[in-house]
């Protein structure tokens, strides 16, 4: 394992200015160190960017509007941090909002995901070259590599799956760590195709670009920065007893992120087991915190967490004379899944009936209505919640039923779940 840590600041820590003039003093706490600083978009600006793409594409809403309000929030963010000017930094920003204007005067010429990737990335582009310009003319020397020159996928556009070979041959390639200690930083949640296509790693996906970098440098530490004091047993505007869990095994990291906690992206912690390099999450409001730590010890106790996950969908399948579900249909069912490309939260069996929780965005939920209704009756209830217990007892408070009317409820030895909705 190398002397290497890798750094992960979110959209909430370089949300404004001031959010970057921090990143910098907490950075300079690791100056003899070796490490590579991976940055997500600042702010909301993935969620502005996301309506932007969806206007374009549905041809709907005024999408030079949204554009001009995101080119106006980092311009403004721009001259805070360079109250004398950076022409440099100035031209770069101009040259991606250039690019993104003459796209979107262009006919949409693929995919929606396609388009999402194109236009959705470029809010990690111009973050990192804020943070990266800022850190260098404030005595702190850092080195810009693109994030698409190291990260290598398939062309699978939103949710891009990594070439782990091709990846790890250009990080250590273009990532020099030899000889004094050396800086990189880099853009989290998006990569580059063999045709030089941008793609994304899925949502959230910064967290899974660190855990990328790491595995291939054999790093000995990763950092995710986050606005809480580390991985809680809940979300906080959620659960007003939520606490801090300091130590979490791989293991129950990651039934929590698949489960929906969103402190960490689902797919950052396989690829940190494999070479057991510990993950840290920390705050960057309260640095000198010791936060979380994630390790392979499964020694620590059991807390019961509590995760909220909205607007799901839940989903009951039967078929049209009445015979039982069976796993020549099941395996059908899924195909439906795998083609619309949703994800499954929760499932359960009953003689005539399958039944799912899902999550989807509305266009891939209208896909996979229309494939299922095909062969099978459908019966929906939207705008549900999904609420599981990792590590559930007796004590499970019983406040959690008030939330709305239980629509399905499932458990198994560690894992109580409700879909429940509040309108029925």
């Amino acid at each position: 394992m190398k002397n290497i840590q890798v750094h992960k600041f979110g959209g909430a820590s370089v949300k404004d200015a001031s959010g970057v003039v921090n990143l910098l003093a907490i950075v300079k706490e690791f100056s003899s160190e070796n490490i590579c600083i991976v940055v997500s978009a600042m702010g909301k600006t993935t969620n502005a960017l996301e309506r932007l793409c969806n206007n374009f594409f549905y041809e709907k809403g005024d999408t030079e509007l949204i554009l001009t309000e995101i080119k106006e929030f980092h311009e403004k963010i721009i001259s805070e941090l360079f109250p004398q000017g950076n022409e440099n930094l100035k031209n770069h920003v101009e040259n991606i909002f250039a690019e993104l204007y003459w796209a979107l005067e262009e006919e949409q010429k693929k995919s929606f995901d396609y388009e999402y990737d194109q236009i959705v990335s470029l809010g990690e582009q111009i973050s990192t070259r804020i943070v990266s310009e800022y850190l260098n003319s404030n005595g702190f020397s850092i080195t810009f590599i693109d994030a698409r020159d190291l990260i290598r996928t398939d062309n699978t556009y939103r949710e891009a799956k990594v070439d782990w070979p091709t990846t790890s041959e250009f990080v250590n390639e273009k990532l020099n760590f030899s000889g004094q200690p050396r800086r990189y930083i880099t853009q989290g949640f998006i990569a580059g195709t063999s045709e030089n296509f941008t793609t994304t790693l899925g949502r959230e996906g910064s967290d899974f670009t660190a855990s990328i970098l790491a595995y291939c440098l054999d790093a000995k530490e990763v950092i995710i920065w986050k606005d809480v004091p580390g991985v809680l047993n809940a979300d906080p505007r959620e659960w007003d007893k939520a606490s801090l869990i300091s130590e979490l095994s791989y293991f129950d990291a990651i039934e929590l992120t698949y489960y929906g906690a969103t402190v960490i992206h689902p797919k950052t912690i396989k690829p940190l087991q494999n070479k057991l390099i510990p993950l840290r999450v920390k705050s960057f409001l309260n640095p000198s915190a010791e936060g979380t730590l994630i390790t392979e010890n499964q020694n620590q106790e059991r807390v019961a967490s509590y995760i909220f996950k909205k607007k799901q969908y839940l989903l009951s399948i039967s078929t049209r004379d009445f015979s039982f579900i069976v796993e020549e249909n099941i395996e059908e069912i899924f195909k439906a899944f795998n083609k619309a490309r949703v994800k499954v939260n929760l499932m359960q069996q009953a003689a005539l009936t399958f039944s799912v929780c899902l999550s989807s965005d509305e266009q891939r939920w209208n896909e996979l209505l229309e494939e299922l209704k095909k062969n099978y009756k459908v019966k929906y209830n939207t705008d549900c919640e999904l609420i599981t217990v990792r590590h559930y007892s007796d004590n499970t408070p019983k406040e959690l039923l008030n939330r709305g009317a239980v629509l399905l409820e499932q458990r198994s030895r560690h894992t109580l779940q409700y879909v429940m909705k509040s309108d029925v």
